[in-house]
Formats: C-alpha cells, sequence, structure tokens
C-alpha cells in the first residue's frame, strides 16, 4: 500500500487539498471522521468514554459532548492522555481497516495530528504538510469558527509548531495568504503527477502477487 500522510495546523487547508486528491480519484480516509463517529451515538468509544469520565460528559443524544470534553483535556493534560487511550487504538483499527480496504494506486491518510501523536509517521510512505504561515492560519479560524485570536492561539499552542511539521515533511504544499484554487490545484496536480509514479512498482508488484 502507498499511503500518504496529509497534515497540517489548524486552518492550514487540509480539507480542501484533501478533496483535491479526492476530485482526481485518490481514495481518503479522513481521521477525523473516523473520530467522529466512534464518538457519535452508539460510537464504539461511548461505554469507555461514559465510563472513564461519567455520563456528565454525554451529550442528549448519548454522543460525546464535545464541547464539555474540549474544554477538560484544554486544562488537564492527564484528561487529554485517558481520552486518547481510548479513542486512538479504536481510530488506528478503522483506519487500518480503511487502507486495507482502499483502491486506487495510492491512498491519502489525513491525519490533522500525524507529526503530534503516536507512530502515524511511521504508517505512511510520505508526509505531506499543508504550510501557511501563523497569522494566516488565525485569521483563517477566526473567520471561519468565530473564535477570538486567544482562542486561536491557545489551540496552535497544543499542536506541532510549524518548524516541526516542515522538518517531518516529505512533501509541502503552500496555501498562503497569497494562494488561490487555482495555485493549490496546480500544486496537487504535481504532486499527484509524482506519487503515481512513486507508486507505480508498488501496484506491479501487487499485480504479479509479490
Amino acid at each position: 500500500m502507498f499511503s500518504i500522510g496529509l497534515t497540517g495546523g489548524i486552518g492550514s487547508g487540509k480539507s480542501t487539498v484533501a478533496e483535491m486528491f479526492a476530485v482526481r480519484g485518490v481514495p481518503l480516509i479522513d481521521t477525523d471522521l473516523i473520530a467522529h463517529q466512534v464518538t457519535a451515538p452508539g460510537g464504539a468509544a461511548m461505554p469507555l468514554i461514559a465510563s472513564e469520565f461519567g455520563d456528565d460528559f454525554l451529550a442528549a443524544n448519548s454522543a460525546l459532548d464535545r464541547a464539555k470534553m474540549r474544554t477538560l483535556v484544554f486544562s488537564d493534560d492527564t484528561a487529554k492522555a485517558r481520552l486518547e487511550a481510548i479513542v486512538h487504538p479504536l481510530i488506528c483499527a478503522e483506519t487500518e481497516r480503511q487502507r486495507m480496504a482502499a483502491g486506487g494506486a495510492y491512498h491519502i491518510v489525513m491525519v490533522p495530528l500525524l507529526v503530534d501523536s503516536g507512530d502515524w509517521a511511521t504508517r505512511v510512505k510520505r508526509v505531506l504538510v499543508v504550510d501557511c504561515p501563523v497569522e494566516t492560519q488565525i485569521a483563517r479560524v477566526m473567520k471561519r469558527n468565530g473564535f477570538t485570536r486567544e482562542q486561536v492561539l491557545a489551540i496552535i499552542a497544543r499542536q506541532a509548531t510549524r518548524e516541526a511539521r516542515i522538518a517531518a515533511a516529505d512533501d509541502i504544499i503552500m496555501n498562503n495568504e497569497a494562494a488561490t484554487l487555482e495555485t493549490l490545484a496546480q500544486q496537487v496536480d504535481d504532486l499527484h503527477q509524482r506519487y503515481l509514479a512513486l507508486a507505480s512498482p508498488m501496484t506491479k508488484q501487487r499485480t504479479l502477487g509479490y
């Protein structure tokens, strides 16, 4: 399997880039979506979360009360670790299931915290970072989510630094304030062709049964 790990800080434009790859026929595995599924009503994580944190952290529909949990984990690193110990194995297992089922020459695994946690970087062949200046992140998230500058800075502070992401990257898509959908699409096109070429030997090996 030729896997590309796609990551970037909040407001970097990861989802836009991921959708551009998907439009080109590349299978997309979204770990954020998987995280929402396992913490939805009836999700695999919910009995464990209720047992660990209590029913107060369940919403009226028995899903995770995300706002309440977010407040807790932002103020308590121990709580964050306890939550991750529940949800991460479930996310990893479902990600692996989807990877095994994915067709195409290669696939994209979108992991917002790829550089921050676990062994995600060892699960993929290449790491693709969507990059932009921190001030651009702040402006985008304030506009998109209605957060204050201080709220966005608090989120950024809990993520890997821009420098750490760049250091971990095999490939970078620049999505700064000057970027347009057209310039993003060109960068995606260039990388798509590169990944197809890199994946080609592995595709041939699978076809021959190696």
